[in-house]
């Protein structure tokens, strides 16, 4: 009876683990996180907000109406409203001149996209985010499972020397000296679970799930990292191009020019437009009359808005070309980047891994039959596994670098 029921117990946490674990490829990772991110949420809400705004210029001035009643007259008494007493009606409304309302809407369209930009460089940098986690993620697992093959296997060796120990066939120091390499690498295990933990937290906040998140790449997710024919030339123009926070800074430009524009129409005068009505307080009764107003601009001219707003203009033109000329530098050093993590990844590739792989398979078991030193094996085995830990990590470097020049460029390269 204990026996089935220590297996349904086992069973049960089985299904819970599957539960909690969520296997991903990376086109699921880039799905989910569009899907759930709450800071894209957000800045969808902030792209509502001022498309808003974009109607709200489009309005018309509303009309004003006024209303003048007799409040008291000593011969009628109050209120006096009637066809003998009094009352005046006026409505009046205001015209925008030198074209100020399509200005406004040209301003808050212009406002409109920038938040869009927004959005988009928003999208490019937590995606950037994502997939280098992803991808460092996937690589620090592929040591884990190096490090608990090595354990699995060291601790039989530990053992059976244990029994050798026990028949004084060797001696105390070579078990100490096996139990070491054994606490050795178990540490380095704990260091690389301490970095995939943080990157557990990191990558379940970017896709808004509790799931304990595991990477699944193929080998076609890894060759598609490739230049190709993408020059340094094409390359940098692809960026100016479909750089969000490029677009971001030319909307600025094109937001003071536009405020230039309104802030220059500002200085008419509008025209205010209107109708009376007066019952018996006029020249005749019944008066029915037009009327028309503007302010004169004799002192105030908007001069100082108009000096800043041409100033703003200088300003954010001086900081888009700074942008412009940021942008060719950092997709240069980023080509560069991509060059010598290839370089690196393809010597390593052709002439070291295959090599070690091969003599790891017999390095055990010439061990125990005693054909190679303690030293030399203890050797071999801090050897081996800090250069597969190191390639593992140049493998996710090598895919850093790509995604790099991917944001850097603003667009998909390497699909």
């Amino acid at each position: 009876m204990r026996i089935y029921t220590v297996g349904f117990l086992v069973f049960i946490a089985s299904c819970v683990q599957a539960q909690d674990t969520l296997r991903l490829s990376i086109q699921k990772a880039d799905s989910l996180f569009l899907q759930n991110n709450l800071l894209l949420l957000a800045e969808k809400y902030q792209i509502e907000a001022t498309k808003a705004s974009e109607i709200q210029a489009k309005l018309w001035e509303n009309p004003e109406l006024s209303l003048e009643l007799s409040a008291y007259n000593p011969s009628r008494g109050f209120l006096d409203v009637g066809n003998k007493g009094q009352k005046a009606v006026s409505l009046q409304q205001m015209i925008s001149t030198a074209g100020k309302r399509n200005k406004r809407i040209a301003l808050a369209a212009e406002s409109s996209r920038m938040s869009e930009y927004e959005f988009y460089d928003l999208i490019r940098n937590l995606k950037f985010e994502l997939r280098q986690i992803f991808f460092e993620s996937y690589f620090l697992n592929q040591t884990i499972n190096l490090l608990d093959s090595q354990i699995a296997t060291l601790n039989i060796t530990v053992n059976a020397f244990e029994n050798e120990y026990n028949r004084n066939n060797i001696s105390l120091k070579e078990v100490v000296r096996l139990k070491a390499l054994l606490f050795q690498l178990t540490n380095n295990r704990a260091d690389i679970l301490f970095e995939i933990a943080d990157n557990q937290r990191d990558i379940k906040n970017l896709l808004q799930v509790g799931s304990i998140i595991i990477p699944q790449v193929n080998q076609n997710d890894l060759r598609r990292y490739q230049l190709n024919n993408n020059t340094l030339a094409s390359l940098e123009e692809k960026a100016l191009a479909s750089r969000a926070d490029l677009k971001i800074a030319a909307s600025a430009t094109r937001q003071a020019e536009l405020n230039h524009q309104l802030q220059k129409a500002l200085a008419v005068p509008d025209l205010r437009l209107g109708a009376i009505y007066d019952q018996a307080s006029n020249y005749v009764n019944n008066y029915v009359g037009v009327s028309a107003s503007m302010d004169l601009p004799f002192f105030n001219k908007n001069q100082g808005n108009i000096k800043a707003a041409k100033s703003q203009i200088s300003y954010y033109k001086t900081s888009e070309t700074a942008k412009q000329k940021a942008v060719l530098n950092e997709v240069d050093a980023a080509v560069q980047k991509v060059q010598i993590a290839e370089n690196a990844f393809k010597v390593v590739e052709s002439r070291f891994t295959g090599q070690f792989e091969q003599l790891n398979k017999g390095i055990y078991d010439n061990f125990q039959k005693r054909n190679i030193t303690l030293l030399e094996f203890i050797d071999f085995i801090e050897t081996y596994n800090d250069s597969i830990r190191e390639y593992n990590r140049l493998q996710a470097d090598r895919i850093k670098v790509y995604e790099e020049l991917n944001y850097l460029v603003g667009e998909e390269l390497f699909n």
